[in-house]
């Protein structure tokens, strides 16, 4: 409190002598004892004058002049950060000068589950209000961002890495894709040499992690789905994952029918087309990253669905065939 009223002193000396010393204290106390929060914006060019006579008429500071020339006089005015702010009018004018020069922006939060399409990340970008979900779609699918990224993609599917953020308002759809990427780049760097080890691209591991991720919500399941598509792609068996059709369906309905099997114009049929997709179906967590590179060791080249989120796996078609006939075909008979 000492030094606050020093510094008051010093300003009213230079403002024209002593006998402003409690104007201006008053000028550069709170506006209430308490008082809630509420967004305050510093747009692109705002001068000093400008957000002072802002913060003025949205109650939280006393008077616009007397901030102007504190901020002044501690050299503050040319400091300004662009962003959105939370203030309140219980802080005192040289308190909210002093989160407008950090640049203590507010910030928002979205979580991004695994096994999101780019698509779905983009709608939960648009509803927490940060980025229009089309300008995102726009960066996810610019091959000259992805370049940049140092992504051999032509679009940033499979990248944009599932994980809670806080973001702040304002920015571009390329630049919350920025975010993604780099904490996808974070993640790589924990399976990048397991993946040198098994003879495998960055494009290839995010490829069948994206499918891993699709079809088990089990974590310790995961390596065990790997060694299937493993074992399947070292002998050239298709793949034959449902989730890699539905990505390739437009406005998929929810039913898969047989028509949809046997559709060979949809390159991410993997009953109609060996090898693995063009590219990931969805955005892979560590998990299925790692679960890639360090499959687990089997024989296994079949599974299905338990119907309680696990599978039933095997390493013959009759052991898969009497799988499916106690999991699935007398289950649809009930």
């Amino acid at each position: 409190m000492i030094g606050r009223i020093a510094a008051y002193i010093t300003v009213a000396a230079l403002l024209g002598g002593f006998t402003t010393v409690v104007w201006f204290m008053e000028r550069l106390d709170p506006v209430l004892e308490e008082a809630p929060e509420k967004l305050f914006a510093v747009r692109k060019g705002d001068s000093l004058t400008a957000v002072a006579h802002r913060l003025q008429d949205a109650g939280l500071i006393r008077d616009a002049q007397a901030t102007i020339w504190f901020a002044r006089w501690r050299g503050l005015d040319r400091g300004l950060h662009v962003g959105e702010y939370w203030l309140s009018g219980a802080l005192t004018p040289p308190e909210i000068l002093q989160r407008l020069t950090d640049g203590d922006i507010a910030t928002w939060e979205v979580s991004i589950p695994e096994g999101l399409t780019a698509k779905e990340i983009g709608a939960r970008i648009a509803e927490a209000g940060l980025v229009d979900a089309a300008e995102f779609a726009s960066a996810v699918n610019d091959a000259e961002l992805a370049a940049e990224l140092s992504i051999d993609a032509p679009t940033l599917e499979g990248y944009l890495f599932p994980e809670t953020y806080r973001l702040t308002r304002g920015l571009s759809g390329k630049e919350v894709a920025r975010v993604l990427v780099a904490q996808f780049q974070r993640a790589w760097s924990e399976v990048a040499e397991g993946a040198e080890a098994r003879g495998l691209s960055m494009h290839e591991v995010v490829t069948l992690a994206s499918i891993v991720e699709k079809e088990t919500g089990a974590a310790h399941e995961r390596p065990l789905i790997a060694s299937v598509f493993a074992n399947r792609l070292e002998r050239n068996m298709r793949l034959e994952s449902d989730p890699t059709i539905i990505y390739g369906i437009p406005d998929f309905d929810g039913n898969l029918r047989r028509r949809d099997l046997e559709n060979a114009e949809n390159l991410y049929n993997t009953y109609r087309h060996a090898g693995l997709t063009p590219g990931p179906i969805a955005n892979p967590g560590l998990g299925s990253l790692r679960a890639v590179v360090e499959p687990a060791d089997t024989d296994f080249l079949f599974f299905v669905s338990r119907n309680d989120g696990t599978h039933q796996f095997s390493p013959t078609y009759r052991e898969h065939a009497r799988a499916v006939d106690r999991y699935q075909r007398r289950r649809s008979s009930r």
